[in-house]
């Protein structure tokens, strides 16, 4: 159970990456000056909900380590760096540096705040495409804890079939992998033939 200061942290810590993404995607088409884009969104923005500094980091690091970043990712795109749209490249970024860098953001953590930020941001299907890219960079950068993963929950035994119980009118029903379902009576005296 996460306590109520996790919450906010972690909200704060979503609208820093919303916000990164629009300097970043700022800075990528204009070529403007880091730190004047970073005054124009904390005139231009309420930033007080916001983990400003985690912002801060994102845009001013990122630009920094790009051509390691890009060279993490370049090899899991269908398609030339140029040809990519500029608003998945500064998710790719984000979710790359936070695979690379920050070790204490748990990998699962950045790619599904990269799916996110690409379906807020992004076209219809780029949270797709950002996600198997960014796993594609999990895989490559945090192999261990990638492996780590219990396999248990991606891939359950077939012959232990997973059981819940779901109560249904006087039923209860036994569900089981691969659809099995079977009924047991709560009482004997239910009827459960057709009157005549």
């Amino acid at each position: 159970m996460k306590s109520q200061s996790q919450k906010p942290a972690h909200a704060a810590r979503r609208k820093a990456r919303r916000f990164t993404v629009q300097a970043l995607y700022q800075w990528q088409m204009t070529g403007a000056n880091l730190r004047e884009i970073e005054t124009q969104f904390r005139v231009d923005n309420d930033l007080r909900k916001t983990d400003s500094a985690y912002f801060h980091e994102l845009l001013h690091e990122i630009p920094k380590c790009i051509n390691e970043l890009d060279g993490y990712f370049i090899p899991f795109l269908d398609r030339e760096l140029k040809d990519l749209d500029q608003v998945e490249l500064a998710i790719l970024r984000i979710g790359t540096y936070e695979l690379s860098k920050r070790v204490d953001v748990p990998y699962k953590v950045a790619i599904n705040e990269g799916i996110e930020l690409a379906k807020y941001f992004g076209a219809t299907e780029s949270h797709k495409y950002v996600n198997g890219v960014l796993d594609r960079v999990a895989q490559k950068l945090r192999v261990l804890e990638v492996k780590a993963e219990p396999k248990a929950a991606a891939e359950p035994d077939a012959d232990k079939a997973p059981e819940a119980e779901v109560k249904s009118g006087s039923r209860k029903i036994q569900l089981k992998a691969k659809s099995k379902i079977s009924y047991k009576q709560k009482s004997d005296q239910t009827d459960t033939k057709p009157t005549e």
